[in-house]
This record gives structure tokens, C-alpha cells and sequence, in this order.
């Protein structure tokens, strides 16, 4: 890259690029010029715009939580329609899981990131938004009468975050986590339109 040429989204490129590193190689391997050679800018470029390599990590995090969460967001319009396993799947799936991933892997290396991410975003980490908004949405559907009662949104939506979590670190498949809705809620729904 020319020396004085603006590059437009330079944060977004440089996050990617951080992403990338933290997916192929590790976090362990980050570093700021792994990050900038990764995104082919000039080495100082992260430094004229960030800190230092900790304060661009938690503007990462913080952005890349925020994109998780908005998802995450989203499902809690779903009650009352459709089938509520597949919903919830739906909805898990599309949480954009090279985020996620890179997060988890970046906040085992380096946990003070989820305090930083708080102080910004408040409670929720990435992670605690999925939860909180399947739990939302469970209960949301108990509500209307499409989930047994007995069902426990809260117990529900850790053991499925849990499951989503140990598909992304891992890399395994993430349509694996459909299985695991179904036994946990497709169930239940069966149940009570079965049962009472």
C-alpha cells in the first residue's frame, strides 16, 4: 500500500485480518504485525489509529461482541411462529460463528478482554447475549402455550450456548447443534401437544 493513500473500513480490515490470525494460527500467535501483515498495510498503521496491541484487541472484541449480540437479538421476534426447535436453530446458526470462534479462542488466551467488553457493552459478553436471548425466546414460546411448562428456558438456553460454544471452538459441524435443540425442546413441544 502507497504511503498517504486513506484506506476506507481500515478498523473493520484490520479486525478481520486479527480474526484470520486468531483462526488459522492461534491467538497466542497475535501480534500487531501478524495483524498488519495479515491485512497488507504498512506495520505502524494499527498503532496510528489504536494504543497499543491490548487497546486494539478490546476495540475488536467489543466490536466483534456487538455483531454476535445483534444476532443474537434477533430471535426473541420468532415467538409464536414456525416450529420452535427450528427457530431456534435458525437463529443459533446465524450467530456468525468465525466471531464467535475467534472471540472464545482470544478471551481464553487474554480474559481480561471480557471485563473491557463489559465496561462497554454492560453484562452481556457475546456468549451471555446468546444465552439470555434463548432463554428469552423459550420463555417467550412457554408463554404461548408451545412449550410444556415444565420446560426450563434458563436450563435450556446454557445447555445449548454451552453446545454452540463447544461446536465453534472445536470446529465440528455446526448443524450438529440441531440434534441437541430437538431433544431439548422439539421434545418438550412434543409433549405437551401429545400429553398436556
Amino acid at each position: 500500500m502507497p504511503r498517504g493513500v486513506a484506506i476506507p473500513e481500515l478498523r473493520q480490515q484490520l479486525f478481520t485480518a486479527a480474526e484470520r490470525v486468531i483462526l488459522r494460527d492461534g491467538p497466542g500467535r497475535l501480534s500487531g504485525r501478524a495483524v498488519t501483515t495479515e491485512a497488507r498495510v504498512a506495520a505502524g498503521l494499527l498503532y496510528a489509529h489504536f494504543t497499543d496491541l491490548d487497546d486494539f484487541l478490546a476495540a475488536y472484541a467489543v466490536d466483534r461482541s456487538f455483531v454476535v449480540i445483534a444476532a443474537a437479538g434477533r430471535l426473541t421476534a420468532r415467538a409464536g411462529t414456525g416450529d420452535p426447535a427450528a427457530n431456534l436453530g435458525d437463529a443459533l446458526l446465524a450467530v456468525p460463528r468465525d466471531a464467535l470462534a475467534a472471540l472464545a479462542r482470544l478471551q481464553i488466551l487474554r480474559p481480561d478482554l471480557a471485563r473491557r467488553v463489559r465496561d462497554v457493552l454492560g453484562d452481556a459478553t457475546a456468549l451471555d447475549a446468546i444465552e439470555q436471548a434463548a432463554a428469552a425466546y423459550l420463555e417467550a414460546e412457554r408463554g404461548l402455550g408451545r412449550l410444556a411448562t415444565r420446560t426450563d428456558p434458563e436450563a435450556v438456553a446454557l445447555a445449548l450456548t454451552g453446545t454452540l460454544h463447544h461446536l465453534v471452538l472445536t470446529g465440528d459441524d455446526p448443524e450438529r447443534l440441531r440434534p441437541a435443540i430437538t431433544a431439548l425442546v422439539g421434545t418438550t413441544a412434543n409433549e405437551r401437544s401429545g400429553n398436556g
